[in-house]
């Protein structure tokens, strides 16, 4: 055993290891690192064991480490019978275990990695024979066992050569053959190339034809509507967009920046974690349930102190939420509605393309196309007002809802105030002494005295309370009136200040996409005008006939390649034919040299004579 631990902590303490152990630090190694250790050698001759043990169930490490000393024909020493008890040593890391399978890995490493690299590709698939009738699984079980088969007589092949007699400068003579081989290469590497090359400048042709046909149609289109145009309304689109734009840049899109820092936080905290257990899942839920406990007795809490102030900030508060997740809400309507009509609008181009081309004609005049609009304007202005209408009902729901709930409470604390002064007061259940009737009846007297003033004072406080609503009613109904004239009004100056300031922004977008097209479409006409033209020198100058000179070009390079190519294949065997006799000469002439040696070496026994390209030997 000691000669056993020696050998072991030698080879670990070299390369590639490099362990630093000694016998006393190596036999003192806990279960847990002498399974690293384990897995580390093993590792090294399967790269796919790479992996820490500690954060591997220990059934899945034995199983992982069985797996592979069953490839590698590792034999446990005793009978049968003793695999449960190798087994069970594996896994809890037991010396006696660990201690030979080490000796038996680093004994042989080299023939292990081997055979380790094998097996990946040699361990056959057993596929079930009911599977197997299946015409596409037999055919692919067909094509793997034709690979294995493939793989099997190229690693012959390359074991074969990896023992032959030919040195690496034997193999460097053919320098020529090399080169050659070497510049076919590169050469069908610049062919696939030009190829792929001439393929995308066909495909950029082909966008930019499509893109100046689709800018064409856009100036025109630009022109069109810039004619039929007011220039407030204009002003009103672009004040429009300035206002959308603002507010996306400044609330929407730093609101949308937050909440993903805020997740990507969350989540970069949940994964520096270390990895929760069933009961650790359990306890967090039992702590979850706890405080929601607690949040629903401090809302309870909250809702019978009845504060009126804390109730009119709560519903200010749920009117603010309500409006901005309103407008939140439009303002992503907004953006689709625009990406929809910019959509629409392409399609709309496109059909319209069509039209003209099938017959000649436009689907709608300006005229037509303005009414069209204008309608479309009144019932968006309709929609607008009845919206705004169901909003103020709305919330003027929510707050008739919340006063209803808490007068609800109200009622309910009045009458359990009344329950507990009927029971203090000894209404029900006392002794049917006469006495006992007597005081009752008269207990029952001061008490209804009591309830009769209590019940006159409650119905005083709500006659006066009747009365001051009315009255704030009567005067606030003048109020409220002008308030909803006044907003109507501030709506619509606030509409026209947005109108104005989104045609403002369509018309300098407008006159920037006019200029931008004006000068595509002048390089357009002027790539025309060369390519029509009858002179030759400025049509060269001509996208289109320098694509097309490059091409050609190109074409001609690549046949005259292909020819290199085929003569270099029909060279190609009678080259290695003239190879294979130089090298058969050079060892006949190397034997020659050999004998002629040994015969200079031994005794004079007779004498070579050479004539006439002839040896004879003289006795």
């Amino acid at each position: 055993m000691s000669d056993q631990i020696k050998f072991i902590v030698d080879n670990l303490n070299k390369e590639p290891f490099r362990k630093n152990y000694n016998l006393i630090t190596f036999d003192s190694l806990e279960p847990m690192q002498l399974l690293q250790v384990l897995n580390d050698v093993l590792a090294e001759i399967d790269p796919k064991q790479d992996v820490d043990i500690r954060e591997e169930m220990p059934e899945q490490t034995a199983k992982r480490m069985l797996s592979l000393l069953g490839i590698l024909k590792y034999k446990p020493p005793g009978s049968a019978t003793d695999m449960s008890t190798f087994r069970q040593g594996l896994v809890i890391g037991s010396k006696p275990v660990i201690y030979p399978v080490l000796h038996w890995l680093l004994q042989r490493t080299n023939e292990l990695k081997k055979r380790a690299y094998l097996a990946r590709f040699l361990i056959k698939l057993e596929v079930p024979s009911e599977f197997l009738q299946d015409e596409t699984v037999a055919d692919t079980n067909k094509q793997y066992e034709d690979l294995m088969e493939g793989f099997k007589t190229l690693h012959k092949e390359c074991e074969q050569l990896k023992t032959s007699g030919f040195s690496t400068a034997e193999i460097r003579r053919h320098q020529r053959m090399l080169k050659i081989a070497r510049q076919l290469r590169v050469e069908k590497e610049r062919e696939e190339f030009l190829a792929q090359q001439k393929q995308e400048q066909k495909n950029q042709l082909f966008h930019a034809v499509q893109r100046l046909q689709r800018i064409q149609n856009q100036l025109k289109s630009m022109r069109h509507a810039a004619a039929d145009a007011k220039p407030e309304s204009l002003m009103k689109r672009l004040e429009e967009e300035i206002k959308f734009n603002s507010y996306m840049v400044t609330e929407k899109f730093p609101k949308e920046l937050e909440n993903k820092k805020k997740e990507l936080h969350f989540l970069q905290k949940v994964i520096s974690e270390p990895a929760m257990g069933q009961s650790d899942l359990l306890e967090l839920e039992s702590k979850i349930n706890e405080i929601n406990t607690q949040i629903n007795q401090l809302i309870e809490k909250k809702m019978i102190r009845n504060e009126p102030i804390e109730g009119r900030l709560s519903l200010y508060r749920q009117q603010a939420s309500i409006i901005s997740h309103k407008k939140e809400a439009k303002a992503e309507e907004l953006q689709e509605a625009k990406e929809k009509l910019a959509n629409l609008e392409r399609e709309v181009s496109v059909k319209t393309n069509q039209t003209r081309e099938f017959d000649g004609t436009e689907v709608l005049k300006g005229d037509e196309f303005k009414r069209y609009v204008s309608k479309l304007r009144s019932k968006s202005t309709i929609f607008k007002k009845k919206h705004q209408i169901i909003a103020e009902f709305k919330a003027e729901f929510g707050l008739l809802q919340r006063t209803e709930e808490l007068l609800k409470q109200r009622h309910e604390n009045i009458q359990h105030q009344l329950q507990t002064l009927e029971e203090k007061k000894g209404i029900s259940g006392y002794s049917y002494t006469q006495e006992e009737l007597e005081r009752v009846s008269a207990l029952k007297s001061e008490v209804d005295e009591v309830k009769g003033r209590t019940l006159d004072d409650m119905s005083e406080m709500v006659k006066k309370l009747n009365s001051l609503v009315t009255e704030k009613k009567s005067a606030l109904a003048p109020v409220i009136k002008e308030l909803r004239q006044l907003r109507q009004k501030c709506q619509e100056v606030r509409g026209l200040r947005e109108e104005c300031l989104q045609e403002e922004s369509r018309y300098h977008y407008t006159n920037f996409m006019i200029k931008n097209l004006e000068v595509q479409l002048r390089r357009a006409t002027d790539e025309m005008k060369a390519y029509v033209s009858s002179d030759q020198q400025e049509k060269r100058k001509a996208i289109r006939e320098q694509y097309t000179k490059n091409i050609t070009e190109q074409e001609n390079l690549g046949k005259k390649l292909r020819e290199k190519q085929k003569a270099v294949r029909e060279s190609h065997g009678p080259n290695m034919k003239q190879a294979k006799m130089w090298r058969d000469f050079e060892q006949l002439m190397e034997c020659k040299k050999q004998c002629f040696l040994k015969q200079q070496s031994q005794t004079s026994i007779g004498q070579v004579i050479q004539e006439g390209g002839e040896d004879r030997l003289i006795l």
